[in-house]
């Protein structure tokens, strides 16, 4: 009895070891003692334990993992490990410093970023030598730069319109008006020369004539002055004419005028017209025109005040821009003190005309 208890005894001893191994999978480990807060213990190499044996079979353990190096830093919270740099222990190549300032959030300088604003800055020198020159002739190279400035911002033209060019025919009788102008020059500096006027069969009854300086205000708006000559009515009468020339908002075509003469009188004038599109080529354009006199003159049958008005409306089919025959209806009416100069004539203050004329342009 007492041999087959040493004998279990035995056996319980020798199986303690390869029992515990086969339970861990590897040796048991002593606890690392434990570091003071917030100190993190460092990792400790294992040492190898032995092979694990199932039913016979000897199974090799895996390595411990090598130690690694961290940088110095602040010790992590023990809930949270530290990541493992995967580049450690491999040198990295050296990037270029374009791409390690994108990388770093493309940080440029403030210069680039904050340009200077544009048309402030100082334009460069105008080119003083040019290839050209070593080939051709000095003469040739000054007259082809000439041409170029003119073709390019410099040059003179010209334009022939008439706005108005009509047969009136009114209840009693029949007449004709125009109203037309011409400039010569360039894009800021021109000569006006404006006529209108009107008649009835082989009379004229108003006509006169402006020559012009015109100057650019702005893109849309010329300034002018000049001289205003009466034809008719006799006597004439010679004018200094100061005036405008723009186009408002939404296209309204408008020109003013003020005539300074002699005996101190003063004249006003506002016209404006607008083109209503019906079609590429059917326009219908309504237009008016007021005049205003300072003070009377008998010897021409002109009032103070308002002296007369007219409102048109045209229908043109413009077969080219440049030209364009139109139908319209035309009314006419004088006020105040010229009104009663005309009915003393034996002229009507009042008319209402049907039109028939041509717009061109050259």
């Amino acid at each position: 009895m007492n041999r087959y208890l040493l004998l279990a005894a035995l056996s319980l001893s020798a199986a303690s070891p390869a029992f515990a191994q086969h339970e861990g999978h590897g040796a048991p480990q002593t606890p690392a003692p434990q570091a003071p807060a917030p100190q993190r213990p460092a990792p400790q190499q294992q040492p190898a334990a032995p092979a694990d044996q199932h039913g016979g079979h000897t199974l090799p353990m895996p390595p411990a993992p090598a130690p690694q190096t961290r940088a110095p830093q602040a010790p992590a919270s023990p809930q949270q490990p530290a990541p493992t740099d995967p580049h450690s222990g491999h040198t990295m190549p050296e990037r270029p410093a374009a791409a390690a300032d994108e990388q770093a959030g493309h940080a440029m300088d403030a210069e680039a970023i904050d340009p200077p604003e544009a048309g402030n800055d100082v334009p460069p020198d105008a080119p003083s030598e040019f290839a050209a020159d070593r080939f051709f002739a000095a003469g040739d190279m000054n007259r082809a730069r000439g041409i170029l400035r003119d073709e390019h911002g410099g040059a003179l033209t010209y334009k022939i319109m008439s706005n108005l060019l009509e047969y009136q025919s009114q209840n009693r009788e029949s007449g004709y008006r125009w109203d037309g102008q011409a400039w010569f020059g360039g894009d800021i500096d021109r000569v006006v020369f404006k006529t209108e006027g009107r008649g009835s069969g082989d009379k004229i009854d108003d006509a006169e004539v402006q020559v012009l300086y015109s100057r650019a205000w702005d893109h849309v708006t010329d300034l002018q002055i000049g001289i205003r000559q009466d034809i008719e009515p006799s006597p004439s009468r010679t004018y200094l004419a100061l005036g405008f020339q723009t186009l408002l908002p939404s296209w309204f075509d408008v020109e003013g005028s003020f005539f300074v003469g002699q005996r101190g009188q003063v004249l006003g004038r506002l016209n404006g017209s607008y083109d209503f599109h019906l079609t590429q080529r059917l326009v219908l354009q309504p237009r008016t025109e007021v005049n205003f006199a300072a003070r009377d003159d008998r010897a021409i049958g002109l009032g103070s005040g308002l002296s007369d008005a007219e409102v048109g409306l045209r229908l043109r089919y413009e077969f080219q821009r440049e030209f364009a025959p139109y139908i319209g209806i035309n009314w006419d009416r004088k006020f105040g003190d010229t009104a009663d100069y005309a009915r003393a004539d034996g002229e009507r203050a009042e008319t209402t005309s049907f039109v028939v004329g041509l717009r061109a342009w050259y």
